[in-house]
C-alpha cells in the first residue's frame, strides 16, 4: 500500500529544493532590458516566415552572417545555465505511471546587437520509480540514450554553426530550439524538438521521438501496422482530402496539391515521414516548412481519423 503521508513529505522536500534551484537558475539570466531586446528580435525573426515565398528544397539553411568581433562586447552567454543538480532534482520527482520524462539538460544563450541564440537542450530520463520489468527498463534506458545522443548532435551542430557565423561581418542570425512533450500515455511517449533558424528570412523544422513504453523501443510508422497493410496510401489520400478541405474553407491556406510544377505536388508520405501518436491514440503526420506548402504556412500537422486506418493496426 502506498504511504501517502511519506509521499507528501517527499513532494514537499523536492518542491523546496526545486524552488531554491529555480531561484539560483534565474539569478544567472540576462538583465531585463536584454531579455526584452531578445524577445523583440525573436518576434521580428519569426514574422519573416509570414511572407509568401516560392518553394525551396533544402534540409537546413546555412547562414554566413555575423557581427564583427568588436560588436561582441555586449554579448551574454550561459552554457550551461541549468545545473546538474537541477536535472538530478527533477529526475528524483516521484513518478506514478510514467516510464519516461524529459528534463532540460542545458541551455545555450547568446545575445548581441546582430546575433541571438536560445537553444534549450532536452534529455530523456527513464524514470527509476516507475513499475516496469527489468528488460523493458534496460531497453528504455538504451532508447533514451540513443535519442539523447541524436539531440545532442543536432544541437551541438547548431551551436557550432552559430559560433562559426560570428566570425563574419554584417547581417543577422537567430537560432531558437525548444521542446515539448506531445503525449504521455500508458503505451506511448512522444517528445517534439522545435528548431528555428533565421537570417533575413527564416526556416522552421521539427523532430519527433516516439517510444513504445511496452517494449522500450523507438517507434517507426511501419511498426504500428500489420505487415502488408497499405497504410501509406490510406494516410496520403486522407491528407490530400484534408488539404483540399482547408483550401476551400480559407483562401489564405495553400498546399502543393494541383500546382503547375508537378514535382512540387504532394503525392505520398515516405517510410521515414515524421509522425507521433497523440493522447487519443491517433496518428499525426508532421511536415517541415516547404515540404508540402509555401514557406509562409510554417510547419504543418495532419491528424488522421482512426476509421481511415481501421483494420490495419498491429495491435
Amino acid at each position: 500500500m502506498i504511504d501517502f503521508s511519506e509521499r507528501k513529505e517527499q513532494y514537499g522536500r523536492l518542491e523546496k529544493e526545486l524552488v531554491r534551484l529555480k531561484a539560483e537558475y534565474q539569478s544567472q539570466k540576462m538583465p531585463k532590458d536584454q531579455v526584452e531586446l531578445l524577445r523583440a528580435k525573436m518576434k521580428q525573426a519569426r514574422s519573416d516566415t509570414e511572407k509568401k515565398e516560392p518553394k525551396r528544397k533544402f534540409a537546413r539553411l546555412r547562414y554566413k552572417y555575423a557581427a564583427a568581433a568588436a560588436a561582441m562586447a555586449g554579448a551574454f552567454i550561459i552554457l550551461p545555465n541549468t545545473s546538474a543538480a537541477a536535472a538530478d532534482a527533477m529526475e528524483r520527482i516521484p513518478v506514478i505511471g510514467h516510464l519516461v520524462e524529459a528534463v532540460t539538460f542545458r541551455n545555450y544563450e547568446y545575445q548581441s546587437d546582430r546575433n541571438m541564440a536560445d537553444i534549450k537542450v532536452p534529455e530523456l530520463v527513464a524514470a527509476q520509480q516507475a513499475q516496469a520489468d527489468g528488460e523493458t527498463k534496460k531497453k528504455l534506458e538504451r532508447t533514451a540514450e540513443e535519442i539523447n545522443a541524436e539531440i545532442r548532435r543536432i544541437t551541438d551542430e547548431l551551436v557550432e554553426e552559430f559560433e562559426q557565423n560570428l566570425e563574419f561581418d554584417g547581417g543577422y542570425q537567430d537560432v531558437v530550439v525548444d521542446s515539448e512533450v506531445l503525449a504521455t500515455t500508458d503505451d506511448y511517449f512522444t517528445l517534439k524538438l522545435n528548431c528555428y533558424q533565421g537570417a533575413g528570412s527564416g526556416y522552421a523544422w521539427n523532430y519527433y521521438y516516439t517510444i513504445d513504453l511496452n517494449t522500450g523501443e523507438r517507434l517507426q510508422l511501419a511498426d504500428i501496422f500489420k505487415e502488408g497493410a497499405d497504410y501509406r496510401t490510406a494516410i496520403s489520400e486522407n491528407i490530400k482530402a484534408q488539404m483540399k478541405e482547408q483550401m476551400e474553407a480559407d483562401e489564405d491556406v495553400s498546399y502543393w496539391l494541383d500546382s503547375d510544377v508537378e514535382e512540387w505536388n504532394f503525392q505520398s508520405i515516405s517510410d521515414d515521414v515524421s509522425f507521433y501518436l497523440n493522447a487519443k491514440g491517433n496518428v499525426v503526420i508532421g511536415f517541415n516548412e516547404g515540404d508540402v506548402a509555401p514557406m509562409y504556412m510554417g510547419t504543418i500537422e495532419f491528424e488522421i481519423p482512426p476509421q481511415v486506418l481501421e483494420g490495419m493496426w498491429k495491435y
